[in-house]
């Protein structure tokens, strides 16, 4: 997978050829014989162009989705949460990213797909953080991993970078720091804490991510720090003006047991189409009509 040198990562104008059309550019449903990459994203910005990003822990769900056109694939370690069972993200393991990274780049053709570097993967400093996202692009084929923190975490973008790693950064509400949170709440509210948010979106800019989430921010905030930066914004709770808006899938399609976040609109009802399907099935089957003569070798 070609990776792109810490200069273009940085430059929003740093430039592809351009391509025939305004439809050919576009992230969200463009034309591409290619994957995604982050030169297309800062291009996107520079044009001023939204787009959608969506979880994916799956082959055949990340072909949906690839298929749908959504340009950038997060495996997140949400998947801790929706996919394997556990509490909340910190539990999840190098080998279950590595392996479920795998499975989305195995089941996309177009989308970049980044991949999370879970907790305790990158804390240890700059040079653990590149051995396990150097696993993640060369044992799973990722196109970019991302990671949460601001100014704590700008040595460890800086050196992936600069190793060829594109970067996405992840600040506001960090996941993997429930346990210092003492749950999930809003970031960023008053003088001092908006500044800090402003500091650490700045410093991941200037260590070399190409784009940075914004997760459980007031919306004018977000909107400060999207003008203040070259790079994309990515949203999540953050309100309208971010360059891009993301969701966890499960969460987005309806699929997800219980209360969701505030931030989350629910565009299906996958848990109760599911569930209306398995239990067709099985009246079916204790019905003794199924399977059926057409479902039946002979």
């Amino acid at each position: 997978m070609t990776q792109i040198s810490p200069a273009q990562t940085q430059d929003p104008k740093a430039g592809a050829a351009p391509d025939k059309t305004a439809a050919d550019k576009s992230l969200y449903g463009g034309k591409r014989s290619r994957r995604v990459t982050v030169r297309d994203i800062a291009a996107a910005k520079a044009r001023s162009d939204k787009w959608p990003m969506l979880t994916a822990y799956d082959a055949m769900t990340a072909s949906v989705f690839d298929d749908a056109g959504i340009p950038v694939l997060l495996v997140g370690d949400s998947m801790g949460n929706c996919h394997l069972g556990y509490e909340s993200t910190v539990p999840v393991t190098m080998d279950e990213m590595t392996l479920l990274s795998a499975a989305v780049v195995r089941g996309t053709e177009r989308a970049l797909i980044v991949a999370d570097l879970p907790f305790g993967s990158y804390q240890e400093g700059p040079v653990q953080a590149l051995r396990n996202a150097t696993r993640l692009v060369k044992e799973a084929g990722v196109g970019a991993v991302k990671l949460e923190g601001g100014e704590r975490s700008a040595d460890q973008i800086k050196l992936l970078v600069d190793a060829g790693i594109p970067v996405m950064a992840h600040i506001g509400l960090t996941p993997q720091s429930v346990n210092a949170f003492g749950g999930y709440p809003v970031q960023g509210r008053g003088e001092e804490a908006a500044q800090q948010l402003l500091r650490d979106a700045k410093a991941v800019q200037d260590a070399g991510a190409f784009s940075v989430v914004l997760e459980a921010v007031p919306a004018g905030l977000a909107a400060e720090v999207t003008r203040s930066l070259h790079i994309p914004t990515i949203g999540i709770g953050a309100g309208l003006e971010c360059d891009a808006q993301v969701l966890v899938w499960t969460d987005m399609a309806g699929l997800t047991k219980g209360r969701v976040p505030r931030f989350v609109k629910q565009y299906a009802q996958l848990r109760e189409a599911l569930g209306g399907a398995a239990k067709a099935f099985a009246e079916d089957v204790v019905g003794g009509t199924f399977p059926a003569e057409e479902h039946t070798f002979h």
